[in-house]
């Protein structure tokens, strides 16, 4: 209680650090101003080393405790906008168009800045805390390129731990899940050749959309009949594109969209299918498919047994059990957290955001969303907290 005590006295001026991060969205790496500011509030907060050479537009802080050696433990927060354009109307809305923090990553960044400038205060845990403030989650590949910048090398972490705020999820309230906890992500893009004419004529040419269009009933085919139910999976096909006009038969047709797994054995056996799926229907027609991946792919998600343990019992000494589920469901969005977790133990989880008195909420990615200022202290003390519990 003294924790959320000291965590509460600092909460209006948390409330209007994550304001201005509100009001100035940055997307993935671009996020300079965001940078600039949580370097300089670590600095003032004494913590002991703050490095800006990972990620290109990433913040870690390190902070050693006074109570002897122990475990290296990683706090990361998420610090990228959305290319949304914001409907709210309050005085903090996005001032830079088309630019908007529609996740709530904002309040991520403010929560572990409230973290770290108590644990810089009060040094009253064993080890080392490592706060990471990384940049492009948002399907850019942050993590990954923090990690291909060598964080990991130059702090090799025992643990590392993740929040997200929930809309829907009572305010201040935790969900965690050992296992896959969110799903992998791929971008799947599809090039059919064929050969252009009159649409009056269609025998004098190779029709590109028509390949296109069975394999985009194909492609469901798969996921209904090729795997277990029980084993989740969602492919959407959510464009196809394919000529200029209505009386002429194109040479290309295009096709995207994505696809999710909670397996990487089962991601793996599906891009195996889909790569012979595309080449193979479009051989049928007597034309030439191509499948590619996107740049950007993110693996599943999967937190492990003992971290999740840790976290539980952090989150329980903060809230109480009853605020506290240990064994939520799975989703099939994506994380690139996930990138983290492939290389040490660690727990992603969520925290509750709120609901409307009416049980409503908005949520994520939405043009009307706004990160819940009250859980900044629960969320920040269960980052302390899990300095505690790990050592």
């Amino acid at each position: 209680m003294d924790t959320i005590s000291k965590l509460k006295s600092w909460v209006p001026e948390m409330v209007e650090i994550r304001h201005r991060i509100h009001s100035n969205p940055e997307l993935g790496f671009e996020e300079h101003s965001t940078q600039k500011l949580v370097a300089s509030l670590l600095k003032s907060y004494g913590v002991d080393q703050v490095y800006t050479d990972f990620g290109g537009t990433g913040v870690v802080g390190v902070i050693g405790g006074a109570l002897g050696s122990g475990k290296m433990i990683g706090l990361r927060a998420d610090m990228d906008a959305l290319p949304i354009s914001e409907e709210n109307k309050f005085n903090y809305r996005s001032q830079n168009e088309g630019k908007m923090h529609a996740c709530g990553h904002d309040g991520h960044t403010s929560m572990l800045l409230l973290a770290a400038k108590y644990l810089a205060s009060s040094r009253q845990f064993k080890g080392t805390a490592i706060v990471i403030f990384q940049p492009a989650e948002e399907g850019l590949g942050g993590a990954e390129k923090m990690i291909f910048d060598g964080i990991l090398e130059r702090f090799p972490l025992d643990g590392c731990y993740a929040l997200h705020n929930m809309p829907g999820i009572e305010a201040g309230h935790f969900a965690f899940k050992k296992g896959p906890i969110m799903a992998s992500s791929d971008r799947l893009f599809v090039t059919i050749h064929g050969k252009s004419g009159h649409a009056g004529l269609p025998h004098l040419t190779e029709d590109p959309l028509l390949a296109t269009t069975h394999i985009y009933q194909a492609i469901q085919g798969i996921v209904s009949r090729c795997y277990d139910p029980f084993d989740p999976m969602v492919v959407s096909v959510t464009q196809i594109h394919c000529g200029d006009t209505t009386n002429v038969i194109a040479d290309k047709a295009y096709m995207s969209g994505t696809f999710r797994t909670l397996s990487k054995v089962t991601r793996d056996s599906l891009v195996a299918k889909l790569e012979q799926l595309v080449k193979y229907t479009a051989k049928a027609y007597g034309l030439n498919g191509e499948f590619k991946l996107g740049p950007i792919s993110h693996p599943p998600t999967v937190n492990t047994s003992d971290e999740v343990d840790y976290a539980i019992a952090a989150a329980t000494d903060i809230v109480g059990h009853n605020q506290v589920n240990g064994s939520c469901e799975a989703m099939l969005t994506s994380e690139d957290f996930a990138y983290f977790l492939e290389k040490v133990p660690g727990c992603y989880g969520f925290i509750g955001n709120g609901k409307q008195p009416d049980h409503s909420h908005i949520g994520l990615h939405n043009t009307k969303y706004d990160f819940n200022d009250e859980i900044l202290p629960i969320g920040a003390a269960y980052f302390i907290q899990l300095l505690i519990i790990n050592n």
